[in-house]
């Protein structure tokens, strides 16, 4: 691994919109320097090996291409909602996509900052579950929500501030909330795709 240079060296790791603490992910990214070139599968090994278990090395990737960071437009989040109906998931969802704007407060380090979670969700849609013992008649509603990473970053603790303000919808069970996937997001707005994409290709082409 390569190290920056100065008085402190430090490793040259960056981690890339990392996700929210309390939330799973399943699309964790990070780059990392080294001095020599080394093979992608070994590299996995390696760092899988040195992992607690649940934590897994997907897949690593030489960087072929710059700007990374920027290929992350959008992630797509799946939030279980314990004790929610499908009905009432779809009233508070209709009501959040047709308003204009819907802003939410998060208290930061600077203070308590308001800003529109609206505009940052390119798409979201409604399904549900039965789940013995989750609630009332075992009722889990899910919600899957594409959402535009930006500054500010919405958050998905952010939509579901917003589905109470616009329609009181209020889970009685704390969500389960995972990240499915962050990448370049297509034009309808609806998937986001492999930000590995044009480093496979450029690989491919080498």
């Amino acid at each position: 691994m390569a190290y920056s240079a100065g008085f402190s060296p430090h490793p040259k790791v960056s981690y890339a919109n990392s996700a929210a603490t309390g939330v799973a992910s399943e699309a964790e990214y990070f780059e990392i320097g080294v001095v020599e070139q080394c093979d992608p599968d070994a590299v996995r090994r390696a760092l899988d090996a040195a992992l607690p278990p649940g934590l897994d090395i997907v897949d690593v990737v030489v960087a072929r291409t710059p700007d990374f960071v920027q290929r992350l437009e959008a992630s797509h989040w799946r939030i279980e909602l314990p004790g929610v109906s499908d009905a009432e998931l779809e009233t508070a969802v209709d009501a959040f996509l047709s308003s204009d704007e819907v802003l939410v407060e998060r208290m930061t380090k600077n203070g308590v900052r308001t800003f529109d979670a609206r505009a940052a969700v390119a798409s979201a849609l409604c399904g549900a579950q039965e789940s013995a013992g989750e609630g009332p008649a075992g009722d889990c509603a899910i919600l899957t929500l594409v959402v535009r990473n930006g500054t500010p970053s919405v958050r998905p603790d952010d939509v579901l501030s917003a589905l109470r303000g616009v329609a009181d919808l209020v889970p009685p069970a704390p969500p389960r909330v995972t990240r499915l996937a962050q990448g370049p997001l297509d034009q309808h707005g609806t998937t986001v795709f492999d930000p590995f994409e044009p480093d496979r290709a450029a690989e491919a082409e080498a």
